[in-house]
């Protein structure tokens, strides 16, 4: 028997390689006689520029940037240098990681780290960035991240222009100036949402909650990023707005596209196709994937769903480990089982620190059904 185990991190726990080897060695206890290859992935959050230079032996290169609120930081992306290919993820530079719990604010927070970041990739030679755009602290769409790259903001008399920090700013802006002789290379931001800019199922209402916004800030957020959307619109003569993935990472998609030309690409298959999982999918006789969450947000874009949508694709079967499930049907039925670390009585807490050791019982479970 062939076996492929294909999953993404378990957030908090274990990283998309640790998960994999962990459900190879319950696997082996019981099938001692099976071929068994694994393909950590990810899917444009964060662990993606791990697994792709990882994949394709890449290196990894530091820079110099700053973030959420306008620290120093030194911050790494991924080097292939034998395609020129920068991978890198937004988070390293404006991931909430960076923020402690009280520091979360995105009406403060901006993504000028990243741009930082795009123009050292630039300059070191890259041809190619894919960003990954998962794990933000950022709800600014993109604006500092245009900022570093060098993207003019005018205001009205009260503000003048460059003095700008925070995104409510943005309500006052009257006119966007593109720098002269800006040359940045192909960038393709691989994202797991499907969200527009603006509205219901926008950036700031979705995501803004957890990222520290009250409801009077959501209103300014969403209002500013209207502003900023009209404005672009206005001096561009382009309107990305309603653009699945727009909202991705605080409205960076809409940044990206507006500001760099880059597309807006499912990570899952930006990843999938970096690591080639389809021909190494191809041989095996069962699939397994996994993550920390398995839920409806899983069928916008997923690694799990990802995995099994290719793994049908074959003629497959399919199975999930994962760290909890909600248990919705129209999750659970595109895979052949589901297997869950969380146990009835079992706190978060204990479920992420014993996820190894219940990863491994899992796969023993799945392996004596195999």
């Amino acid at each position: 028997m062939r076996i492929l185990i294909a999953p993404d991190k378990f957030k908090g726990s274990l990283s998309a390689r640790e998960v994999a080897q962990n459900v190879a060695l319950g696997l082996r206890h019981v099938l001692r006689d099976a071929k068994i290859d694994i393909v950590p992935m990810a899917d444009g959050g964060e662990g993606t520029a791990e697994v792709v230079c990882n994949a394709l032996n890449g290196s990894w290169l530091k820079c110099k940037a700053h973030d959420p609120l306008g620290r120093k930081i030194d911050a790494c992306y991924a080097w292939i240098a034998e395609r020129r290919l920068a991978v890198m993820e937004m988070s390293e530079a404006a991931g909430m990681w960076r923020l402690s719990k009280n520091e979360r604010d995105p009406v403060r927070a901006n993504t000028f780290g990243v741009g930082e970041m795009i123009v050292a990739a630039a300059d070191h030679g890259a041809d190619e960035i894919i960003i990954g755009l998962g794990g933000s602290a950022t709800n600014d769409g993109g604006f500092g991240m245009a900022r570093a790259l060098g993207f003019r903001f005018d205001y009205g008399r009260e503000h003048g222009h460059e003095q700008e920090q925070e995104v409510s700013q943005l309500l006052d802006l009257a006119k966007i100036t593109k720098p002269k002789g800006l040359a940045l290379p192909k960038i393709i931001a691989a994202v797991d949402v499907q969200n527009s800019l603006l509205g219901e199922n926008g950036a700031t209402r979705v995501f803004g909650p957890q990222k520290g916004a009250g409801k009077d800030k959501i209103d300014i957020l969403e209002r500013a990023l209207t502003k900023f959307a009209d404005v672009v619109a206005n001096e561009f003569g382009f309107d990305y707005r309603d653009n699945p993935g727009a909202g991705a990472a605080g409205g960076l998609g809409f940044g990206l596209m507006s500001f760099c030309g880059a597309q807006i690409r499912p990570g899952f298959d930006v990843v999938a196709e970096a690591v080639e999982l389809e021909s190494k999918m191809k041989d095996v006789d069962v699939v397994i994937t996994g993550e920390g969450s398995l839920d409806r947000q899983t069928l916008e874009g997923k690694t799990p769903a990802g995995v099994a949508r290719l793994a049908r694709k074959l003629g497959k079967r399919v199975f999930a480990i994962v760290g909890r499930t909600n248990g919705d049907r129209q999750v659970r039925e595109i895979f052949d089982g589901v297997y869950q670390n969380a146990r009835p009585g079992m706190s978060e807490t204990e479920n992420m620190s014993r996820a190894a050791e219940l990863l491994r019982e899992n796969a023993r479970e799945l392996a004596k059904i195999l």
